[in-house]
């Protein structure tokens, strides 16, 4: 990504190259010859220098890199092995190399779509929590989102709606217990549109960020071959990315503290009426209490990692360079916090799951039955304690090859274009307008029948 994303800036025309060099750039990236790039050492101003510098290092035959073919040597063997030679500089080209925001905003291209990724899964995760843990639909009814129409949670009340929608899909889960006492759920499970959806869009603000700065110039001085002057500014200082990047890790952390406290209902007895952490036989098996205390760990680290790296700046280069964006740290740790939140994402998946089988034979709606029989094909239910770790990570792998919402996202699409009616199913805690009328202008009690 660093390379292609080089290239693509190369190729504008704007940084003073030869066309001849730029073609063996692109020749050293067709042959996937990678240079090594160490992750540290970027100020984020000036671009990225010290990285770039490393991937210029191999285009010239210095330091190590690494292909298919030869496996990690001396960058003049690597190219050699691929028919290439090193690049002879020209006068600029060396400048032209190694100035610009391509580190950050390479490591935050795959953050944005990592985000993304587990963000909408992050719905379907929520909505098989709900239905173990015997929610209500009524929160994303239609007309409270109309009337707050951020068009994230708009969308995610819609995804709840289309996997939960017992009218549509029956789920013998939700007929189970219509017709219990309980008003409301807690806000980890009544506020998903509202928490879930600002992280949606978040992501959508970044991302159009991210994808300015991958197609502009970011190098300097700029070459205006239309003016026949070269100019000195500052397009390659990284405030840009490196703030939406810090931004993006407060948005999307804010899904793995949800679902760590989802994890906690799951577990808990008092608050989910299942057996305790999750498995049958108690005392000698502790179930998924630990898989909670590491969902936990991840979210608490996340919390430290969420300090943004923008809002720091040491003057470099004789205090000419004298505000910096810290925006490869910005990169870095938007990507460990998004790692975080597929893990947490991955241990809430596993134990909605585990929570299904103490509610069995009833199943919930086709959608979620699908995710439980994908989830249920790389790992087997719990029935006395067992290594945990290889299956978080197979269940973690599920969700970052977006398995998940292979399977639901039909069924969600389907809904969204067929129009069904929305359902709105009636209980004892339901109530209209009409009922608080009468209530308010109730007779007196001598009348009473």
């Amino acid at each position: 990504m660093l390379l292609a994303l080089r290239i693509n800036v190369l190729a504008k025309g704007y940084s003073g190259i030869s066309l001849e060099t730029l073609k063996q750039v692109i020749e050293v990236f067709n042959a996937s010859c990678l240079p090594y790039v160490p992750e540290k050492g970027t100020v984020g101003a000036s671009g990225d220098l010290a990285p770039l510098s490393h991937l210029a290092l191999g285009l010239i035959g210095e330091g190590k890199m690494w292909s298919p073919k030869s496996g990690w040597a001396d960058a003049k063997y690597v190219l050699a092995a691929h028919g290439l030679k090193p690049i002879v500089l020209k006068p600029k080209e060396g400048l032209a190399l190694i100035n610009g925001t391509q580190m950050i905003t390479s490591l935050g291209c795959e953050a944005v779509e990592r985000a993304s990724a587990i963000a909408r899964q992050a719905d379907i995760v929520a909505s098989l929590t709900l239905e173990v843990l015997k929610g209500t639909t009524k929160a994303f009814d239609t007309d409270i989102h109309a009337v707050r129409p951020h068009r994230g949670q708009v969308e995610v009340a819609f995804r709840f709606r289309s996997l939960l929608d017992s009218d549509h899909h029956p789920s013998e889960i939700a007929e189970s217990h219509r017709f219990c006492d309980r008003v409301q759920d807690a806000y980890t499970l009544r506020c998903c549109p509202q928490i879930h959806g600002v992280v949606n869009d978040t992501i959508a603000f970044v991302k159009n960020i991210i994808t300015t700065e991958i197609n502009s110039a970011t190098d300097n001085p700029m070459v205006f071959a239309s003016r026949g002057e070269t100019v000195s500014g500052g397009n390659f200082h990284g405030e840009y990315p490196a703030k939406a990047l810090d931004y993006l890790a407060i948005g999307v952390h804010e899904l793995a503290a949800i679902s760590e406290r989802r994890i906690e209902r799951l577990c808990n007895p008092s608050l989910s009426e299942l057996p305790a952490f999750l498995v049958a036989e108690g005392g000698l098996n502790s179930g998924f209490m630990i898989a909670h205390c590491t969902a936990a760990a991840l979210v608490s680290e996340n919390k430290a990692l969420c300090h943004p790296s923008s809002v720091d700046s040491l003057s470099t280069s004789a205090a000419t360079e004298d505000h910096v964006s810290m925006g490869g740290w910005a990169a870095r740790k938007a990507l460990r916090v998004i790692e975080h939140v597929e893990q947490v994402l991955a241990i809430e998946l596993l134990a909605a799951c585990q929570g299904i089988e103490f509610l069995r034979p009833l199943k919930t709606t086709t959608p979620l039955e699908k995710v439980y029989d994908l989830v249920r094909s790389v790992v087997r239910p719990w029935i006395k304690d067992r290594f945990m770790a290889p299956d978080i990570e197979a269940a973690h792998r599920l969700l970052i090859e977006q398995k998940v919402w292979e399977v639901a996202a039909p069924y969600i699409e389907k809904y969204r274009m067929e129009h069904v009616p929305e359902s709105r199913p009636v209980s004892p805690t339901a109530f209209s307008l009409e009922f608080l009328h009468k209530k308010s202008t109730k007779i007196p009690e001598s009348e009473d029948v």
